[in-house]
């Protein structure tokens, strides 16, 4: 209660002074610009300016917040109460909160946390309750509007709520739009959005979304604001609340619908324990000097979006992105998941992976991903630290007579015996659950694992060889992973060093030889990327299919889950993740930049029409493997 309680005094930008949600929404109805994309509106239906004005109303009270600081006292009284059952600690990095709350005051503030739990929600407002930091409005997903009573408390805590499908709702994304830019302009408070849009569910940095990257910017391009600063946050959880839902989406288990009652039935997970959470505020970033050389502000005005500022914005979602991954803690959990992973699945089920040999090798790991620049979460002795990992993710493993297996689902009482089929998907959530806490480390690893696989495909030692298939690896995995856009060079020159620093690789200017020292950590990497490979194998497999021409994203999913259960149970197919929708989905968009699959409207649902030929290709320089 004191914690909430508290007096709460925050230095706003520039002294500017409060703004309440009525003022803020009649300067957005009354904007010039909204006036005229309203009277253009009621040109092109047929409806009278005053129709579409008070559509426009409805619009913003949906959307817009309403921060009362007495609600986030509330929150601050439940958050406090439901974080301590939760973790055992919360750590912020201090240096970071010390710089934001100087650079709040010098110009408009736009905090960027990355997205892996409903956790994320409200923590960065409490944070900034407790340092008396001036608190952020925050874009949400219009689902939590519709919770009862919670909806109202989000709204009143900061939360403004936009819509999944806007499409080609010309009022909407004006409003929207209005509505962000006047936030910016104004500068009474922080805004907070997250980049890749959406929850990640395979606890893995998504392809950022560019609509409100743009919004938030425009008010600089324009010379409406003189500058404006981007702060990466990075939040990292040793164990994520929703990890077995998260798996079970992945295997085309529907999403539960945000709700109340939703909210209260998993009130069980306060009976967990999820270890520590950190916050990391990243360093504030100026939009006017990143931009500096790359875009001329006078030509922006004149051609609204033209495509110097679209790359520009694009380069900047994807360095928040990428500063993101490098400012989040990677867990000794992490490190253990990409080793357990590439022990065979009997093992992992029926034997049992030795103790002593993950011991060992996890300080093995530990020691390359520091060579490699990773933050890790380690501060106790070694046998401590392993113990009491594995004992705080029993939901995923279990360690018994010096051995580690994998803990499957247990059956509820059930008539007929389970179907290997089944059995299949019983494994693969279990196998996800561990890849997703592997995927919180390969940011570290990445670029070096696509050098080591080009290395093992093209068996070259030519560096220009190796950097062409470098590249084209890069492009295939473009959305399985986070790479700034025309860095090609700059990531190539990163893995040859990588990998000459932990003694992989000898370099010369023509070459890149293999070491006979560093073949462990080859063989390392080069696993580390071979479930991806295999998933998109099998996704090419299925589109080579003669009878595989047009299809609809709703029609391919659970296809190719199919054939990969198939794959698996004839032992044709070793990886588990293979099943996941999001891979299924990130192949499909590769295919679409490759140019080997064209997306069309045919109808309500998009369509994909597939070019067999091109798919046959790409799929033969990965069977070199």
């Amino acid at each position: 209660l004191g914690h909430a309680l508290r007096s709460f005094n925050p230095h706003p930008y520039q002294g500017a002074p409060p703004c309440s949600t009525a003022e803020l929404n009649k300067a957005v109805l009354e904007s010039q610009y909204l006036r005229y994309v309203t009277k253009e509106i009621a040109m092109e239906t047929g409806s009278s300016v005053e129709e579409v004005q008070e559509e426009a109303c409805g619009i913003m009270e949906e959307m817009s917040q309403n921060l009362q600081l007495g609600f986030i006292r509330l929150m601050g009284y439940t958050l406090t109460k439901v974080l301590k059952r939760l973790f055992t600690s919360v750590f912020v990095n201090m240096e970071g909160l010390n710089t934001l709350q100087q650079a709040i005051q010098e110009s408009p503030v736009i905090l960027m946390p990355n997205h892996r739990s409903y956790v994320d929600f409200l923590v960065i407002s409490y944070i900034l309750f407790t340092y008396d930091i001036p608190l952020p409005v925050i874009a949400a997903g219009i689902p939590l509007a519709g919770m009862k009573m919670v909806g109202e408390i989000l709204r009143r805590s900061g939360a403004f709520f936009i819509r999944r499908a806007i499409g080609s709702d010309k009022l909407y994304w004006a409003v929207l739009s209005e509505y962000v830019k006047t936030i910016i302009r104004k500068g009474h408070a922080p805004m907070e959005f997250y980049v890749e849009g959406l929850r990640s569910r395979t606890l893995k940095s998504l392809m950022p979304k560019l609509g409100m990257m743009h919004m938030v910017l425009e008010p600089y391009f324009k010379g409406e604001v003189f500058d404006v600063t981007l702060v990466p946050v990075s939040i990292s959880y040793d164990r994520v609340l929703e990890e077995s839902l998260l798996a079970h989406e992945l295997l085309g288990v529907p999403k539960p619908k945000e709700s109340t009652t939703g909210l209260l039935k998993a009130s069980k997970v306060l009976q967990e324990d999820y270890g520590t959470m950190h916050v990391n505020f990243g360093h504030p970033l100026s939009v006017r000097q990143l931009c500096q050389g790359k875009i001329n502000r006078c030509q922006y005005n004149l051609i609204p979006r033209f495509k110097k500022a679209q790359a520009c914005v694009s380069w900047l979602a994807h360095l928040m992105v990428r500063l993101q991954e490098e400012g989040s803690l990677i867990s000794p959990w992490s490190l253990m998941a990409c080793l357990l992973l590439q022990a065979p699945i009997t093992v992992l089920t029926k034997e049992g992976l030795l103790w002593q040999q993950l011991t060992e090798k996890t300080l093995w790991l530990r020691k390359l991903a520091l060579d490699y620049g990773a933050r890790l979460n380690w501060h106790a002795a070694d046998s401590d630290v392993m113990s009491s990992t594995v004992a705080l993710h029993r939901s995923v493993v279990h360690h018994k007579a010096g051995r580690v297996y994998l803990v499957q689902e247990e059956e509820t009482a059930r008539k007929h015996p389970i179907s290997p089929e089944e059995g299949v998907i019983k494994i693969a959530a279990a196998v996800l659950m561990l890849a997703s806490y592997r995927n919180q480390a390969l940011h570290v690893f990445v670029r070096p694992a696509l050098l080591a696989t080009a290395i093992h495909i093209t068996k070259s030692t030519r560096r220009d060889e190796l950097f062409t298939f470098f590249c084209f690896l890069q492009e295939l995995f473009s959305y399985e992973f986070i790479f700034i856009p025309d860095k090609l060079s700059q990531d190539f020159e990163e893995a040859c060093f990588l990998l000459k620093k932990c003694g992989a690789v000898h370099l010369s200017q023509q070459e890149v030889t293999l070491s006979d020292t560093g073949l462990e950590a080859l063989s390392f990497l080069q696993a580390l990327l071979q479930p991806f490979i295999d998933s998109y194998q099998v996704m090419f497999r299925y589109l080579s299919e003669d009878e595989v021409h047009v299809f609809t994203e709703k029609q391919v999913l659970p296809a190719v889950r199919n054939l990969a259960t198939k794959l698996i149970l004839s032992g044709e197919l070793h990886t588990y993740e293979a099943l996941s929708s999001d891979t299924q989905k990130n192949v499909l968009s590769a295919l679409r930049r490759l140019e080997a699959v064209t997306k069309f409207k045919a109808s309500e649902q998009s369509e994909y029409k597939v070019n067999k030929a091109a798919v046959r290709r790409i799929g033969d320089i990965l069977c070199k493997l």
